[in-house]
């Protein structure tokens, strides 16, 4: 019996000094860290040649040359900003035969691909050169742009109609 007791005496000394313990060993708690101040990001535009604002309109032979152009992103005060990332989609419309009628029809197709460079890769502005023709499309967006301290933001898209 008296074993019994100190068995029991001798747990609850044990689970006591492991309670106890575990409170002790607790790191202080640390004073909350100051929130970031807010990033606002400048109001930029995006221009590939010539050209700017959300949607503009361009002919066959100015967009061969547009293409050939680095997308450029600049504020109001013409301060250039680094272009890090850029999705670009060129819409074209080709021509598609009914094989057992015969009648053709217009169809159009999207390629489309995300760059870290610019200009186009020159096997992108060769391609679109070759077949572009009215009524296709160029579309620049997801452009992420990095400011002079490394802050990325989006920059405004750019869509071009071929007339």
């Amino acid at each position: 019996m008296m074993i019994r007791k100190f068995c029991a005496y001798s747990l609850l000394f044990v689970a006591t000094l492991f309670t106890c313990s575990r409170t002790v060993a607790q790191a202080p708690a640390k004073p909350a860290a100051k929130p970031a101040a807010k990033f606002k990001p400048p109001v930029v535009k995006t221009l590939l040649g010539n050209l700017s604002g959300s949607t503009a309109v361009a002919g066959v032979d100015e967009a061969k040359n547009l293409i050939s152009q680095p997308l450029k992103i600049a504020d109001s005060k013409n301060s250039a900003y680094t272009v890090a990332s850029y999705q670009f989609t060129y819409k074209r419309i080709g021509i598609t035969e009914d094989e057992e009628t015969g009648k053709t029809s217009p169809q159009s197709d999207i390629v489309s691909r995300q760059f870290d460079t610019t200009p186009l890769p020159e096997v992108w502005q060769t391609n679109i050169a070759e077949s572009l023709h009215s009524g296709e499309s160029l579309y620049f967006f997801d452009i992420i742009v990095l400011d002079k301290l490394g802050r990325r933001f989006f920059a405004p898209e750019l869509k071009i109609t071929i007339q």
